[in-house]
């Protein structure tokens, strides 16, 4: 072989060898990187919401989409809005609000599961949020597919559900809201839906 063929074979190698490597490391090698970017906790396989005829606190049916066509925090709760609750809807707003032009993009519904509803409290403390009435049986297979909180737990969980109306991520409220903004943005950005 003549010197411009080595030179050639020489970027090629350059070029392909380390590729070559990075494929035998992660499909023949068993190596896999071990950190994770996420800072809440990934719901694996992502659930997909069924439909239900859900009813706004107002008693209005709500509207088709509620759960669907946009990234959708959700906080489920008691409709009488206790302490934690309210720690809830706070830390979703601010959320969003933090999110600056990609806010639209992001919707927040309240899925009060019982004592529906202090509608005089979410008017002047969150307007834009959704408060769906949860109560009902026709709600129940909707409620049975966000994962059990555990009993007496003081803390509550913010849940992510995409435009495709899966349920894919959850945070703990007792972690800073630092990462679920993290986390939205990161999938706001990832995303060409919603």
């Amino acid at each position: 072989m003549n010197r411009g063929q080595w030179q050639f074979l020489g970027l090629a190698s350059l070029f392909f060898g380390p590729l070559a490597l990075s494929f035998w490391l992660y499909y023949a090698g068993g190596w896999r990187p071990q950190g994770m970017t996420n800072h809440g906790e990934l719901i694996t396989p992502a659930r997909p919401l069924p439909t239900a005829a859900l009813r706004l606190a107002s008693g209005e049916p709500a509207p088709a989409g509620t759960l669907h066509d946009q990234w959708t925090l959700v906080y489920i709760g008691d409709g009488a809005c206790p302490a934690d609750c309210q720690m809830a809807l706070y830390s979703m707003r601010q959320t969003r609000l933090s999110l600056a032009n990609e806010a639209t993009r992001v919707k927040r519904v309240f899925l009060a599961a019982g004592n529906c509803c202090n509608r005089d409290f979410y008017t002047r403390e969150h307007p834009g949020l959704e408060v769906i009435d949860a109560s009902g049986p026709e709600a129940q297979p909707l409620l049975a597919v966000f994962p059990a909180r555990a009993a007496g737990s003081a803390n509550y969980t913010l849940y992510i559900v995409d435009p495709l109306g899966n349920l894919m991520m959850q945070h703990d409220g007792q972690k800073p809201t630092r990462g679920m903004l993290d986390d939205l943005k990161k999938l706001l950005k990832l995303s060409h839906i919603g």
